[in-house]
């Protein structure tokens, strides 16, 4: 019964927050423990829907830094009308330069709580989603300045594990975290990169 609890509690403080959904929790948990996101930075959330990580770092960033969601889904309305948030209708795979979004430099961080859909077959949901994680990986040179910061949910498997100590020179610092807020039955954790190589 105790997941349940979690589930609850997380969910109720989200609603009662005015955030859009629970999974705001492991953002900030990550972002109070690695100092990923500061006053003034220009951000890209991928598959930001339904929007709480881009809320979180639209309060965090401020007047003079801008978020960027991105998204298959529908704009969600609910962020428009934020000064420094841009959300746009695209698959983040189509985006080949960064002036596409409006804008000239790349980001001082990226984020991507990004999931696949599912299937209910775990090895092929696993290799989904290191499938995911590798090709948001490759995106990193385009989208992410050098000096950056970078969090990304990940499902545990030993393949993942395995690409994830290849990719660990890719930045000065990187770190593994399961967030209170999860669930205990997920298997998800998140990857904090800090300061990309480039």
């Amino acid at each position: 019964m105790g997941n349940f609890k979690v589930k609850d509690h997380y969910f109720d403080k989200a609603k009662k927050e005015n955030y859009l959904a629970r999974s705001i929790y492991k953002l900030e948990e990550i972002d109070e423990k690695y100092k990923v996101l500061k006053p003034g930075m220009q951000v890209v959330d991928l598959g930001y829907y339904p929007g709480s990580w881009t809320q979180y770092t639209s309060k965090i960033i401020g007047d003079k830094g801008l978020v960027i969601g991105i998204d298959i889904q529908e704009v969600n309305k609910k962020l428009s009308g934020v000064n420094n948030i841009r959300i746009y209708q695209k698959d983040i795979f189509d985006i080949h330069d960064l002036t596409q979004l409006g804008i000239e430099s790349q980001f001082d961080v990226v984020l991507s709580d990004m999931a696949p859909s599912t299937t209910g077959m775990k090895s092929l949901d696993q290799d989904r989603s290191l499938n995911l994680v590798e090709s948001v990986f490759e995106l990193l040179p385009r989208f992410l300045k050098k000096g950056g910061n970078f969090v990304i949910k990940v499902f545990d498997s030993q393949h993942a594990q395995n690409y994830l100590k290849e990719q660990k020179n890719l930045f000065n610092e990187f770190h593994y975290l399961k967030p209170k807020s999860t669930r205990s039955v997920s298997k998800e954790f998140f990857v904090i990169g800090k300061n990309f190589k480039a």
